[in-house]
């Protein structure tokens, strides 16, 4: 399969169909982004469907100096913080979160499948803040160097490193609240 670079040349070309491999690509990692800041997967869907227009469109102006998921993570991330400044009554995190975390508690980890052990990750960085839960997300799935979340967010790097360690004690901290003692099977 194409590199990033070889299909945006080619999109650049005119072969617009191409897109729809990058989008494929991309979206999954990107939809965890938006839902690390707006905190609901729907509004997350919507986030991601306008940043890819929003790429689309500005595709012509990519100049191929860095990579092309700095560049990409920087449009989501953007545009998911300006949905929530949309959302002024908008809960911290949603009312679906909160009922899923109802009797979890005291789960033994070893029953729990890794679909199931990526759910209470995520249900423990829905409880985050937007930017920790954010920062964690790139740092960790994205594997992004501390240089390259910089890019992507415009943070400071010594934002970007509070932010890691606030995020991982209170990752810690909202994983313990859900499944008691036996987090240390998990950690």
């Amino acid at each position: 399969m194409d590199t990033d670079f070889e299909l945006i040349k080619k999109i650049k070309e005119g072969d617009r169909s191409v897109f729809r491999y990058l989008v494929e690509r991309h979206k999954d990692v990107s939809l965890s982004l938006a839902c690390s800041i707006v905190k609901d997967s729907g509004k997350a869907e919507d986030v991601l469907q306008e940043a890819f227009i929003k790429v689309f469109k500005k595709l012509d102006s990519f100049q191929f100096n860095a990579a092309f998921t700095t560049w990409l993570y920087r449009i989501v991330i953007n545009t998911s913080y300006n949905a929530i400044k949309k959302d002024k009554n908008r809960y911290p995190f949603s009312q679906e979160a909160e009922e899923k975390l109802q009797n979890t508690a005291d789960i033994p980890i070893d029953k729990l499948k890794a679909k199931d052990q990526k759910k209470y990750i995520n249900l423990a960085l829905e409880k985050l803040r937007p930017d920790e839960a954010l920062v964690l997300r790139l740092f960790y799935l994205c594997e992004l160097k501390i240089s390259e979340i910089t890019e992507s967010t415009g943070f400071s790097i010594s934002k970007i490193k509070v932010d890691l360690s606030r995020g991982r004690k209170n990752i810690n901290f909202q994983l313990r609240k859900l499944l008691g003692t036996e987090i240390d099977n998990l950690l």
